[in-house]
């Protein structure tokens, strides 16, 4: 169930923060709870997991953020299902992506940030080329970086692995000059405080929102 006290603790340390609610070990129950706390930014990371949820709940106004690994073979059955994308990082996927989808999508661009070799994502150093590449697609409208901190309590070791997508921004901003990649989606129940701190636009929570019953 929902937990409102770690709710209303994380609203209150907020500022502008976009909060994306994860939903991917609770069920139609919690998300209930969700919308009606006003919660409408829900984020799944399975295909099978979301396009469940998704028809179960079409009566609701609910944006739906793709914040997992998407293989490229299924783009097709959810595309134009989901409001936002935050792990677009590769060629294959945004070539998928500019092929299936009807309008625009914004997405974030996915950095392994924690140089972790078990994670998915561009290399800091790569991602600049990456974006001239997909720049022009018209399908796709990269709105800022995503990123997922080493899992450590050293809040030193987060802060290190934040940076690199705060520097990575600096650098988009003074190649393009245009404000298109803005944003930073990083932040999850373990590191989130961190991530407000340095100034995350996007919070993806899930185990911290909830509680067994």
């Amino acid at each position: 169930m929902l937990n409102q006290k770690n709710l209303a603790y994380l609203e209150n340390l907020m500022t502008d923060q976009t909060l994306i609610a994860v939903t991917k070990y609770v069920g139609d129950k919690e998300i209930n709870e969700l919308v009606n706390a006003g919660i409408k930014d829900l984020g799944e990371n399975r295909v099978k997991k979301f396009l469940d949820k998704y028809e179960k709940h079409q009566d609701k106004a609910i944006n739906w953020h793709f914040i997992g690994h998407l293989q490229s073979k299924k783009v097709k059955k959810m595309i134009n299902k989901i409001t936002l994308l935050h792990s677009l990082d590769r060629m294959s996927l945004a070539d998928e992506i500019e092929k299936r989808r009807e309008k625009p999508l914004p997405c974030f661009l996915e950095v392994n940030i924690a140089n972790d070799p078990n994670k998915y994502g561009l290399k800091p150093e790569n991602a600049l080329d990456f974006y001239n590449k997909i720049k022009e697609y018209d399908k796709i409208k990269v709105i800022g970086l995503m990123g997922m901190a080493k899992h450590t309590d050293d809040k030193e070791i987060i802060r290190e692995n934040f940076n690199v997508l705060l520097k990575l921004r600096e650098e988009f901003n003074r190649e393009y000059n245009d404000n298109k990649v803005t944003k930073l989606s990083m932040g999850m129940s373990n590191d989130f405080e961190v991530a407000i701190e340095m100034g995350a636009t996007h919070l993806r929570i899930g185990s911290f929102l909830f509680e067994e019953e």
